[in-house]
């Protein structure tokens, strides 16, 4: 595709409710037909908008994309309910979480070339997914302080697994991500996992 000239480069810059128009039609062309098969002409065609136009704002495919899913990413907010049990079924289930229909399809939509395009994989991890994981690691490090967590938990393989585990079953198995399944995942394997030693103790 061929990136603006200097001239198109030098006209004002796509912004506000025309910005908005044209990340909207990229989040609808990514769910049709994913990131692997979407361009700048299908977008462009989506938003009733010429080539030209997108490139004003944006130079690239990825660039657009990844600015169109930020659209779709609520800001990270660290719930703090006194339980990493609690804190884990809070940031989870409801909109930005694994329970977001619009979020796990938007994954859906882009997890092929997030194993094919190193670029987009880099931007995807760093912008979309980073700022969840720094808020989920928060909450793995809070519990670590009340003493919940067993002496040798490793939370770099505990912080991911629930996402793993109910996205495995959503996308593998077919299931609905469904608050109820979370608090399965939570209840039956990642607290089991992370407490085993404390509840023995205690046991005892």
């Amino acid at each position: 595709m061929t990136p603006p000239t200097e001239a198109t480069a030098s006209r004002p810059r796509v912004e506000g409710v025309r910005e908005a128009e044209i990340l909207e039609a990229t989040l609808q062309v990514l769910q049709d037909v994913g990131y692997d098969r979407l361009t700048m002409d299908a977008v462009a065609l989506r938003a009733r908008a010429s080539k030209a136009t997108l490139y004003r704002r944006w130079n690239s495919k990825l660039r657009l994309v990844i600015d169109a899913l930020l659209t779709t990413k609520p800001a990270p907010v660290v719930p703090d309910t006194g339980s990493l049990r609690g804190d884990l079924l809070e940031m989870f289930c409801g909109l930005g979480g694994v329970t977001d229909s619009q979020a796990v399809g938007m994954v859906a939509s882009v997890i092929t070339a997030v194993g094919r395009d190193p670029e987009f994989a880099h931007a995807f991890r760093t912008e979309i997914i980073g700022p969840k994981i720094a808020a989920s690691q928060q909450i793995w490090e809070r519990a670590k302080a009340r003493g919940e967590l067993r002496p040798d938990a490793d939370l770099s393989l505990l912080e991911p697994a629930l996402a793993g585990i109910v996205l495995h079953r959503v996308f593998l198995m077919g299931e609905q991500p469904t608050e109820d399944l979370v608090a399965r995942v939570v209840d039956q394997i990642i607290l089991p996992a992370a407490t085993h030693h404390l509840q023995e103790k205690k046991k005892s």
